[in-house]
């Protein structure tokens, strides 16, 4: 279980960093400060909803893995691997869209920037079910 944890924590990371970077680029370090203490709850959750997602997959993919190694996989694995990642990946987008309204790109993004932040939060949570759906499922398989 410490891989998918790992890459979950990576995956929160790297988006902070995306968000950071893209904010410092457009706009200098101090503004991107203040925008994420105005902003930091919706934020860090969308970072942590699409961690949480990066770590089910992985442990998915491990799951389908392991029962391949143990000639126990069914023939529908491909097809579950394949619609979880599209799940875990689709959404990004919507994480993604505010992030851009709170650079300034566009305005008519920042003048629903917290719609889009409560949209992101939605499917992060329908992807999280999703995947855990997915993975107890799985799991439950022998």
């Amino acid at each position: 279980m410490g891989k998918p944890i790992l890459k979950g924590f990576l995956a929160f990371i790297a988006l902070l960093t995306v968000y950071f970077s893209l904010l410092t680029l457009i706009s200098g370090w101090t503004f991107a400060l203040e925008e994420f203490s105005k902003f930091w709850y919706y934020i860090t959750g969308l970072a942590l909803g699409f961690a949480i997602q990066f770590g089910l997959y992985t442990h998915l993919k491990n799951l389908i893995k392991e029962r391949a190694q143990t000639g126990h996989v069914l023939t529908a694995t491909g097809t579950t691997s394949t619609a979880a990642m599209i799940s875990c990946c689709a959404h990004y987008l919507t994480n993604i869209l505010p992030l851009l309204g709170v650079a300034g790109i566009i305005t008519f993004i920042s003048q629903y920037q917290v719609k889009f932040f409560w949209l992101g939060l939605l499917f992060n949570f329908l992807g999280i079910l999703y995947l855990g759906n997915k993975v107890l499922k799985f799991s439950k398989q022998s």
